[in-house]
């Protein structure tokens, strides 16, 4: 309940409930009180700009100027502008249903190519955000999570990747799923930090202090060989991956060194499960157990840095939002229309992770002025 509701109404019985007794003349007491949220009747808020003009002696006619946003006979504000980006990007709307929205909802008539065109605005002013979010990211000295996925665009796959850490998401669409597209982005890699990502080839290609196996994806890949070979090698592989994430969950600071015995002992055991040869006729394990020796040095990376995970969940998580848009939305018509995507949605998961309203956000950066 808020302290100062904006409208108060009383409620004052006149009659007695049992014998019907006029009471208007008596006195009240307070007995109790509810409150109810509503929203009001939505209501579009039209200003009209006028401007002047003035002739000096020295003959010279003087007009005064539109403001920005009035920049044709009929435009829209900055708070539609805004709404338009989180519909986007945060609800998955696709315009054809953002357009029955601002109709029935906020009886705000509206086109799509009117969407379009407003959404295309608050690209081009969140610019300068997304590049600090990816310098953010190319600075990092805290691990950074990377993955890529599909993404139809006009019919044609292309990919969708993303860099992430704790406090911001950079997502980015090429036509590629090579090395290309990483140099592309981040030229000089992560040189400052710990890249956490599955065994995608490209990944490991990518310059960086270290590199983490996604502990998730090696796990999964055991459930399923387990299952399926029946093995005590993968049983085995399995249960010491589980030992070693669990012991970092427990870890103190202090154990964060190169001579706990508990660290030692699951290195060893590593070593000795990949000296272990399983059956020549569980070619999958055999298989698996190649991509491990290759990844030798990567799979216990989180063990000795206190702030890597042993998962690439958060990156999961950030590139997911492309496959939901999808869902919703269907594929992406151009790649103008994926690039905005990209944009806004770095922009959208960076305030999520620092605690900032996304709506807000977004209508600071449609204020801001273009010219």
């Amino acid at each position: 309940m808020v302290e100062i509701p904006d409208v108060t109404e009383e409620h004052i019985p006149d009659y007695c409930n049992c014998c019907g007794n006029d009471l208007s003349s008596l006195p009240h007491q307070y007995a109790g009180s509810r409150q109810v949220f509503d929203i009001p009747e939505i209501k579009i808020k039209v200003t009209e700009h006028k401007v002047y003009k003035k002739v000096c002696p020295c003959g010279c006619e003087t007009k005064s100027d539109y403001p920005s946003q009035a920049n044709a006979p009929v435009s829209y504000g900055n708070n539609i502008e805004s709404l338009i980006g989180y519909f986007h990007t945060r609800q998955y709307l696709p315009f054809k249903r953002m357009q029955e929205m601002f109709n029935t909802v906020f009886n705000i008539p509206i086109s799509e190519g009117g969407i379009h065109y407003l959404l295309n605005k608050l690209v081009t002013k969140a610019e300068p955000a997304y590049n600090l979010i990816k310098q953010e990211i190319a600075n990092s000295k805290s691990p950074i999570g990377s993955d890529e996925t599909g993404v139809k665009v006009s019919g044609d796959k292309n990919w969708a990747w993303t860099w992430q850490n704790e406090k911001a998401t950079f997502i980015t669409i090429t036509d590629n799923r090579g090395q290309k597209s990483i140099e592309q982005t981040f030229e000089n890699g992560f040189e400052n930090a710990v890249l956490v990502h599955d065994c995608w080839k490209s990944h490991f290609n990518t310059n960086a202090q270290s590199h983490q196996i996604c502990m998730a994806h090696l796990l999964r890949d055991l459930n399923y060989l387990t299952e399926k070979c029946d093995h005590k090698w993968s049983r085995a592989c399995k249960n010491l991956f589980l030992k070693a994430i669990n012991f970092k969950k427990n870890i103190k600071d202090i154990a964060f060194n190169k001579d706990c015995p508990i660290k030692k002992s699951i290195e060893k055991r590593m070593d000795i499960i990949l000296n272990h040869d399983p059956p020549k006729e569980h070619k999958e394990l055999i298989t698996f157990k190649k991509r491990l020796i290759k990844y030798r040095n990567y799979i216990f990376t989180f063990l000795y840095h206190l702030d890597v995970p042993p998962d690439n969940n958060a990156s999961e998580r950030a590139i997911r939002n492309i496959k939901v848009k999808q869902k919703i939305s269907g594929q992406f018509r151009s790649e103008q229309g994926c690039d905005n995507f990209a944009i806004l949605r770095s922009v959208t998961d960076s305030c999520l992770k620092n605690q900032q309203s996304v709506l807000s956000t977004l209508n600071i950066i449609a204020n801001l002025r273009t010219d």
